[in-house]
């Protein structure tokens, strides 16, 4: 295995002066500093993570902690895996992920060995019991969801109220005055999912004011139940003539299901729904949809962490921020006749 001592040789220099070039600490000369990296490049040097942490009190190591429930829909949460995971080893941080039921005794633990240098929070609930270990530990922390209280941590989300009124704009304007609404399943209200409640009311409110009839469905997250929940929803309202889906299990399933009904869209039916484009592109998904914007979230929650973390004064102050939904028109509304 190479060492710091094989590198100071290669290089020509002191071990402490490589020490020295990997810590920033010390001033080095270009010409030294393009002989060590030109070292280090040469013989595949790997600086050891626990002595760059002893020398310069950070790890470059984030925590990623989430939790894949058996009754949700595990592609859903790898769209925002995956940018957190790219952002991170484009900043120059390794993600440790971090799975434990138990979320706020995770960082407890590994906030009082040093092993981060801040933390990414998934699968945020309204009253997220994981905050309080996050303040306890005081590491920078970065939310993607909405929780009651965002107190001391950058909470980054989509408008989900926004983007119920952007869907429900599209299809009154398009002349559809009787919908469906199937939302995620309700066993995600009762753990705190909190853009479950923000789209779907904002759906009914705004439907409401503008003279529409809304039926609201809380749908299913696996098979069969998706299908069977879709079809219990298109039986019991026939005279609807769109349908918005804010559950990303039944927008997956929801092309074969239409098909196997022998629903033609949008001439028989429109779809309005909310996804992001890699979701949509992986289950060749062909409806209107609000972005969910899973890519932005990701690296503008990294993004942040790393400011917050280097103490920036770009950092700003902790708080909520809402990404303003944008609609991609993909011709599945029909305009019906006024």
């Amino acid at each position: 295995m190479t060492t710091i001592g094989d590198v100071a040789r290669r290089a020509g220099v002191s071990r402490s002066t490589v020490s020295y070039a990997l810590s920033g600490k010390r001033t080095i000369s270009q010409e030294t500093r393009d002989r060590i990296e030109l070292a280090i490049v040469e013989l595949g040097f790997t600086p050891n993570a626990g002595a760059r942490a002893l020398a310069t009190a950070e790890t470059k190591v984030l925590g990623l902690l989430l939790q894949f429930h058996v009754d949700e829909f595990a592609p859903a949460m790898l769209q925002y895996v995956l940018p957190v995971s790219a952002a991170a080893r484009e900043l120059g941080y390794d993600i440790l992920m971090v799975t434990d039921p138990d979320g706020a005794g995770a960082i407890r633990r590994i906030g009082a060995s040093a092993m981060v240098d801040g933390i990414v929070l998934l699968d945020v609930t309204y009253q997220d019991p994981r905050l309080e270990s996050l303040r306890a530990v005081r590491k920078p922390g970065a939310l993607i969801g909405l929780p009651a209280d965002t107190r001391d941590v950058d909470a980054i989300d989509l408008d989900f109220g926004q983007a119920a009124r952007v869907l429900v704009d599209d299809l009154h304007e398009h002349g559809h005055r009787e919908v469906a609404l199937i939302s995620p399943p309700y066993h995600v209200v009762e753990r705190g999912g909190s853009y479950v409640w923000r789209f779907r009311d904002a759906a009914i409110e705004h439907a409401d004011s503008l003279g529409m009839r809304l039926h609201p469905y809380y749908g299913e997250s696996r098979p069969p139940a998706v299908q069977t929940s879709v079809h219990r929803v298109l039986d019991v309202h026939p005279s609807a003539t769109a349908l918005i889906v804010h559950n990303d299990a039944t927008i997956a399933a929801l092309p074969g299901i239409l098909r196997d009904r022998g629903i033609s869209v949008p001439r028989d039916l429109s779809v309005v729904s909310l996804y992001s484009r890699d979701f949509g592109e992986e289950f060749s998904l062909p409806y209107t949809a609000v972005e969910s914007a899973a890519e932005t979230l990701g690296r503008q929650a990294v993004a942040q962490l790393v400011r917050r973390i280097a103490r920036s004064p770009q950092a700003g102050q902790p708080g909520a921020r809402l990404i303003e939904p944008v609609l991609k028109n993909r011709g599945s509304v029909r305009t019906l006749p006024r």
